[in-house]
């Protein structure tokens, strides 16, 4: 069982939500041409530990991911090298057209230090209260673990369910009184 499946197993109703992605809005701030965010997000692309996001001009990337429908996020998992890889990623949750200019002007969903067990695949539980009713996240990876000038992504996957599966499950529970 890998890191993924078991950290979905911990969690019933928690899916991959790769599937809700609306990728034609998906957007990175300072990524290499060379190097994409598909490769760390993309099926099949993040699974192949040769494919690597990577940043270009600093250390830091800023990523924009839409859904097609609204989300409950529950935990994000970003892996990368013990070197290169993040070292404190920022959430936030419906906030459009960051940039870096006005990144540090809004206060974080959430913020995340990644540990080596983090790198390797051990997901980082958010603060599920402030990602409740997510039509978009924006993860803003502020520097990475050796404060090198290039910061590299392996994998980034996250978990959580449709708010539409929620309340299908809520009322099928009040049935059952």
């Amino acid at each position: 069982m890998s890191a993924a499946e078991s950290a979905t197993a911990i969690h019933r109703n928690q899916v991959d939500l790769l599937d809700f992605i609306d990728w034609s809005g998906v957007e990175c701030l300072n990524q290499s041409s060379s190097h994409p965010l598909p490769n760390a997000l993309k099926q099949g692309y993040r699974e192949d530990e040769g494919l690597n996001l990577e940043s270009d001009a600093d250390e830091q990337l800023l990523i924009y991911i839409p859904f097609t429908q609204v989300i409950k996020l529950h935990s994000i998992v970003v892996m990368g090298s013990e070197e290169d890889g993040p070292k404190t990623v920022k959430l936030f949750a419906n906030r459009e057209h960051m940039g870096f200019s006005n990144v540090s002007d809004f206060p974080p969903s959430d913020t995340a230090v990644l540990s080596q067990d983090n790198l390797k695949g051990k997901p980082v539980v958010v603060k599920y209260v402030k990602f409740q009713n997510v039509r978009s996240l924006t993860i803003f990876i502020e520097d990475n673990q050796s404060g090198s000038e290039i910061t590299k992504v392996q994998k980034i996957a996250l978990y959580g369910s449709t708010v539409e599966t929620a309340d299908m499950k809520g009322l099928k529970k009040i049935e059952d009184h």
